[in-house]
């Protein structure tokens, strides 16, 4: 079991699933109240220490000030599990841009920038793991889709480079998850992917991919089939399929969505 796993987004869903594995953890979010009962919760129950950090990761220093708490704690992290997220849906030109710059912020950003801060103390004690993650989108998610292309890539390669150096890199795929934000939302058409789960057997199966040292993992059958299928056909075949089937995210109206994870 990791001694210490830092879980960016980790008030709610995913993040919050990952927190509540038993082991050590430090909670980054924005939200301090959220992350302080959760401590306390996780505390009481597990018997765990759980630090809590509130941080907005679209600020451009964000990973800085997390490394500078950590350091100022003499916290050290063997599991970052990048889950901060958030996404736009909708017709491209009636998203903010400064929303969409926001999200690259949190969703590239800040995701590369704690892995920059974070990986050489795991090479130094000669263990590690990072945990990506990372939702299939679609048009009308351009921004959102683009970014979690990125992630996905950047987790395949450091995995080639550090799997031989003590760290393990897994990218997680895991469609759509059953949280909050639906509800808060009024509409489940963001889901457009598959059918919807719960964090529980995604994460599950995200830690058993990582004892195995597995570079990648879709959890459920149908989301498998579409993140190992969909890419082997020819990439505008695949976008023009993709569109008829997301566009039912802009009924009854192009109202922009948010979808946070």
């Amino acid at each position: 079991m990791h001694s210490t796993a830092l879980i960016t987004g980790a008030s709610s869903g995913l993040g919050a699933e990952f927190a509540a594995q038993g082991h050590d953890v430090i909670l980054v979010a924005r939200s301090g109240d959220r992350l302080a009962a959760l401590a306390e919760r996780l505390i009481a129950e597990h018997g765990v220490q759980a630090h809590v950090l509130v941080q907005d990761l679209a600020e451009p220093d964000a990973a800085r000030r997390v490394a500078d708490q950590l350091a100022a704690r003499a916290l050290s992290v063997d599991l970052l599990v990048n889950n901060a997220g958030f996404g736009t849906c909708g017709r491209f030109e009636e998203i903010s841009g400064a929303r969409d710059h926001d999200q690259l912020m949190v969703n590239v950003v800040a995701l590369v920038d704690l892995t920059h801060e974070l990986l050489p103390g795991m090479l130094e004690r000669g263990r590690g793991s990072v945990v990506n993650v990372v939702f299939q989108a679609s048009p009308y998610f351009a921004v959102y889709g683009a970014a979690k292309s990125f992630v996905l890539n950047f987790g395949l390669a450091l995995r080639q480079e550090y799997r031989r150096r003590g760290i393990r890199v897994l990218t997680l795929c895991p469609g759509p998850v059953e949280t909050a934000f639906f509800d808060t939302l009024g509409t489940r058409r963001a889901a457009v992917t598959g059918s919807m789960t719960t964090a529980e057997p995604v994460v599950r199966a995200a830690l058993r991919a990582l004892d195995r040292d597995r570079g990648y993992v879709a959890p459920g059958f149908g989301n498998a089939l579409a993140a190992h299928l969909t890419p082997r056909r020819p990439r505008t075949l695949v976008a023009a399929i993709a569109e008829r089937i997301t566009r039912k995210v802009l009924a009854p109206s192009p109202a922009v969505l948010e979808h946070t994870t």
